[in-house]
Formats: C-alpha cells, structure tokens, sequence
C-alpha cells in the first residue's frame, strides 16, 4: 500500500518535472533565436557605421570641405556624427 502512493508521487513528480523543463528549453531556445536575430542586426549596422566612416574619409581626403564656411560647418557636423558612431562599434565575441 505505501509503495503504491509512493511511486505514484514519484511518477506525479516525474511528469511535473519533465513538463517544466521541456518549457524551460523551448522558452530558452525562443531567446536564443531572438538574440542570433540581435547579433545579426547589430553586424549589420556595424558593417554600414564602418563603410560610413570610409566613405567620409574618402570624400574629405585633400580637405576641400573643410576650407568652405558653408560647407565646412556642414562637414564638421556629420564629421562628429561619424565619431559618436564610430564609439558604438560592436566588438566581436
């Protein structure tokens, strides 16, 4: 009779364990695919702030901009933009 209600506990126990981990996993996995989606996302805006900063540096190699007032302050401003981007570069893992 004891063994009786101890081995259905133990077999209550088991199923309730077995459901919260296979829970735990797929919730897991789900976290882990938005993540990957993440890192791709934040490799690609890495990638573009990269080419960004190139062609900038590209445009302004003999200092043309620079030497215009108009222009120049213009320049200056989006040279700063590229600098706060340049510091939110993802490092890789």
């Amino acid at each position: 009779m004891i063994t009786t209600v101890v081995i259905s506990a133990l077999s209550v126990l088991v199923v309730i364990f077995g459901y919260t981990t296979y829970n735990l996993m797929r919730k897991n996995e789900k976290q882990e695919d938005i993540m990957v989606s993440y890192m791709d996302y934040l490799s690609k805006l890495d990638q573009a702030i990269e080419e960004s900063d190139k062609r900038l540096q590209q445009i302004d190699e003999r200092g043309l901009f620079k030497s215009d007032d108009e222009i120049g302050w213009f320049f200056d401003q989006v040279q700063k933009i590229q600098i706060i981007l340049n510091e939110f570069r993802v490092t890789k893992l």
